[in-house]
Parts: C-alpha cells; sequence; structure tokens
C-alpha cells in the first residue's frame, strides 16, 4: 500500500478540513469535539485529521484519556511561501507601473 503525500494546497482543498483548522483557531479541541460538528462518520473524521497531521497543521497531544488535536505552523509555512511570492511579484509589477505612469505625468 503506497501512502500518498499531499501538498498544502490540496490539504486545504476540502472544506471540511478548512473548517477544522478554523475550529482549531479559536481552541484546541478533542477529536470527539470536532466531530460532533459534521455530518460524517467519526471515522472519516478522523482521516481529515489524519491529513492535516501529516500536512503539518496539527499537532495531536495526549491529555488525559482525550486526544487534543492543536493548531501548528509548519504546514501554513508553505502557503505562506506561495504567497509571498506573489505578493513580490505583484508589488515589482506595480511598482513598474508606477514608475511609467510618473514618467508620463512629467512629459
Amino acid at each position: 500500500m503506497t501512502v500518498q503525500t499531499l501538498d498544502a494546497f490540496q490539504i486545504i482543498a476540502d472544506h471540511s478540513r478548512r473548517q477544522m483548522l478554523t475550529m482549531l483557531s479559536k481552541d484546541s479541541m478533542t477529536i470527539n469535539a470536532i466531530a460532533e460538528n459534521f455530518d460524517m462518520s467519526r471515522p472519516a473524521v478522523s482521516k481529515h485529521i489524519k491529513i492535516l497531521y501529516n500536512g503539518g497543521f496539527i499537532t495531536i497531544k495526549d491529555i488525559g484519556r482525550e486526544r487534543h488535536c492543536i493548531l501548528k505552523q509548519d504546514g501554513f509555512d508553505e502557503l505562506q511561501k506561495f504567497i509571498n511570492y506573489f505578493d513580490k511579484f505583484w508589488v515589482s509589477k506595480l511598482n513598474k507601473l508606477q514608475t511609467i505612469l510618473d514618467n508620463k505625468a512629467k512629459q
């Protein structure tokens, strides 16, 4: 059996996983507490949690007999690098446009 690895964009492409991340941005939650918010089986929720965990978006910490999901920065870093690249790209393009417009205005 091969394990499929997903990149950060594939991980957040799923609406349910994005909802889980949003929920976890407010506080850590147990897997059961997360499952209560979805109309899917507990094993399906666990599969989504595993994908988020493997992608570095969450960590799972055992507290007593419960497993708590907590947001983690790692998964978001890949997204931020991609966004930063295009931020710089567009800022550069806009600066060039501003220069051209300034030169036209001076003429």
